[in-house]
């Protein structure tokens, strides 16, 4: 039951950082491999500058968070 939270937070994390970054999703896989990545890379930030969030809505926050962080860095890398 976790991997399947882990996959649907993944999701909606992927779409909301598509939304907030460029105004629009990647499909259903882009969506589900950034916001896989930004989950990751948002726990990575998160615990390295001391913040915790719980719950359903504090993992969305967190790998929303990491996935902008995510798309950022790769329209940087791009130019």
């Amino acid at each position: 039951m976790d991997l399947l939270w882990f996959i649907l937070i993944g999701i909606a994390a992927g779409w909301l950082a598509g939304q907030i970054t460029k105004g629009g999703g990647f499909g259903l896989v882009g969506d589900l491999v950034v916001g896989v990545i930004g989950a990751l890379l948002g726990g990575f930030l998160f615990s390295a500058i001391g913040l915790a969030t719980y719950g359903l809505l504090g993992s969305l926050f967190t790998a929303t968070v990491g996935a902008v962080v995510l798309l950022y860095g790769l329209k940087l890398i791009k130019r």
